[in-house]
């Protein structure tokens, strides 16, 4: 039952499990959040993180030994989801006994968690039916942390002045708690790259009597505000700290492939003293390195769609109220599309080639109306880590670097006995 009450109490109000019209007036709301102009007032914050993960590696590099470089990937991810969703300045990478931290660590590692989890974010419709099958264990402390944290955050936030506010994601949701702006639920953006302005200049008109039936309050209630910070929180913790741990196993064992990305990385910093939104843009090949790291090791592999119209797909009827599954795991290796799959060739990703394919043989982050609402934060999260790994160290294989890697699959595909490289400082590297 304990994941039953997880899923009423917060989650029952976020993103995943909301339907139909209270969904899009959510999503709608969400998504310019997470705008161009957004993301870069983020960026200081993710930039704090990243300088203790670069210590870190750091006294790695100087002790000689091997380590588990995805352990550090996930404090790293977990101190920028505290920052950019909560509001809060923690240090798990250097002090696992914060509070926060100790009921984030409890609550991945918890047993029950894990299997149920991945049916939770992929077939949310089981929840209640399982319901009665699983134990509470736990459960009530880990959720009621949360609620609470938060909670007492945004009563800190409604007391600060405009000027001491955060520009965090916690932040720009309570902005909207009582906005008399609507909504249009025919024009959200549906492929999570909307232009700020643009959205601004839909919703600009107030509502009135005779607002339209296709149009809502720009609001989000406390109770949908804590679910979204609640499932942003699960849903980016290990999705980005494996991918970043995936990208860098990678790297180790094919090392041609990571000088050509250190090429790129010393000509980007030769011309900018530092990586922000939008200088990042420009390291081409970082890009299609990480793109094809997410091929290989798709984070959620597979995803469900609800069919809310009888329809008819290549001849195959799906009936109303049916669940489809894809599985973005098997479209990525999928020989008819990808020639050698099971070969890393960052490549595969140069403009003519991604030209050439179907755009629905690749979605690491979903595709459709329901697509991952935080890609661009992932992406921005995943690139600023690795452009400032890669400036200064090298990410070797060494004798207890597991090739080819076992994976696990019970929430998202991670790397079951960690991904244990060494690290070392970059004799020729002029700006470190």
């Amino acid at each position: 039952m304990w994941l039953f009450r997880m899923a009423t109490k917060p989650m029952k109000n976020s993103l995943i499990m909301l339907r139909d019209e209270q969904w899009k007036r959510v999503r709608s709301i969400l998504t310019p959040t997470f705008s161009a102009a957004k993301m870069k007032e983020m960026v200081p914050l993710i930039h704090v993180a990243t300088e203790t993960l670069l210590n870190n590696l750091k006294a790695y590099a100087e002790s000689g030994k091997s380590f588990d470089i995805h352990r550090c990937f996930g404090c790293f991810t977990m101190d920028v989801i505290a920052s950019v969703a909560f509001g809060m300045q923690v240090d798990s990478q250097n002090n696992p006994n914060d509070p926060f931290v100790h009921h984030a660590s409890k609550f991945f590692s918890f047993s029950l968690f894990r299997p149920f989890m991945f049916i939770f974010l992929n077939f949310p419709i089981l929840i209640r039916p399982l319901g009665g099958l699983m134990r509470d264990k736990e459960s009530s402390e880990m959720s009621n942390f949360f609620t609470t944290c938060i909670q007492k955050l945004i009563k800190q936030r409604d007391e600060l002045q405009s000027s001491q506010r955060r520009r965090d994601f916690l932040q720009l949701m309570l902005d909207v708690r009582s906005s008399k702006e609507c909504v249009s639920l025919d024009h959200f953006d549906v492929v999570n790259q909307a232009d700020e302005q643009d959205v601004t200049d839909r919703n600009a008109e107030s509502c009135n009597e005779s607002a339209k039936s296709s149009q809502q309050k720009r609001m989000m209630t406390e109770d949908e505000i804590i679910g979204q910070a609640f499932i942003f929180f699960l849903a980016g913790y290990e999705t980005s700290s494996n991918t970043l741990a995936f990208t860098c196993y990678l790297l180790a064992i094919n090392p041609d492939c990571q000088k050509k990305v250190q090429k790129e990385v010393d000509d980007f910093f030769s011309r900018h003293g530092s990586a922000d939104y939008t200088n990042i843009q420009e390291l081409k090949y970082l890009d299609m390195v990480v793109c094809e790291a997410l091929r290989l090791y798709p984070p959620a592999f597979r995803y469900a769609r609800t069919v809310e119209r009888e329809c008819v797909v290549n001849g195959q009827l799906l009936p109303k109220g049916a669940t489809l599954e894809i599985a973005a795991g098997f479209l990525h290796s999928d020989p008819e599309y990808w020639q050698e799959p099971e070969k890393f060739i960052p490549e595969r990703f140069t403009p003519e080639a991604k030209a050439s394919r179907h755009p629905f043989v690749y979605m690491p982050f979903g595709a459709g109306p329901r697509s991952c609402v935080g890609m661009r934060l992932a992406q921005l999260e995943i690139r600023m880590a690795l452009v400032n790994i890669l400036k200064t160290f090298n990410v070797v294989a060494c004798k207890d670097t597991e090739v080819p890697l076992t994976l696990k699959s019970t929430t998202t595909l991670g790397p079951k006995n960690g991904v244990f490289v060494k690290i070392t400082k970059r004799e020729n590297f002029a700006h470190a």
